[in-house]
């Protein structure tokens, strides 16, 4: 997909980006007012490369080169999850950080969130699993077909999360929760009666 013209100041392109250090997601949705759409997903293959020096050269680049490409306005990463192993912390650490200055090179304003937060930012449950938030954004974005790996899935609901954190969408108070998002969406239920 080419470059997506925006109208000057009444649409946004968000990034979002789901780190790894064999796979790492990337989404671009559009928001338009108060809707939202899919640009392009996908998965940057890292496997295939040698050293990790490598595989941190090529995030770099095809980050950059997607940025230049599409010219999203602010990016959205998954925050890496504390485990046991602290090598593999480092290593998801280190790319999500070549991620980063991708963005910053281009004077990309960034956002972390944690997997806890984006999970419940899309689903309601922060607990959800990979394939729980690949259903909801099969829904909410109406994509036709889920793709094989979720990491893709995942970071078009790291760039919803912070679509919905952007004012818009409130995780307490007055304005939390599913029934404020359908009183405010109600051209996204389908089929409820």
């Amino acid at each position: 997909m080419s470059k997506v013209e925006k109208k000057e100041g009444k649409e946004k392109i968000i990034l979002g980006i789901d780190p790894g250090t064999n796979v790492m997601g990337y989404g671009l949705i559009l928001i338009e007012g108060k809707k939202y759409s899919v640009i392009q997903f996908g998965v940057i293959h890292l496997k295939k490369y040698e050293t990790h020096e490598l595989k941190l050269k090529k995030i770099f680049e095809r980050v950059t080169g997607i940025i230049d490409e599409f010219l999203p306005d602010s990016m959205a990463l998954e925050a890496p999850f504390y485990g046991e192993n602290v090598q593999s912390m480092l290593k998801l650490g280190r790319a999500q950080g070549v991620a980063m200055a991708a963005a910053l090179s281009r004077e990309i304003p960034i956002t972390e969130y944690s997997p806890k937060k984006v999970k419940q930012s899309v689903t309601g449950n922060g607990n959800a699993s990979k394939e729980q938030v690949a259903e909801m954004i099969k829904t909410l974005l109406q994509i036709k077909e889920i793709p094989k790996l979720l990491d893709a899935t995942d970071a078009l609901a790291v760039a919803l999360c912070h679509h919905f954190h952007d004012g818009r969408i409130q995780t307490r108070g007055r304005n939390a929760g599913w029934k404020s998002f359908l009183e405010e969406n109600p051209d996204r239920v389908k089929g409820l009666k």
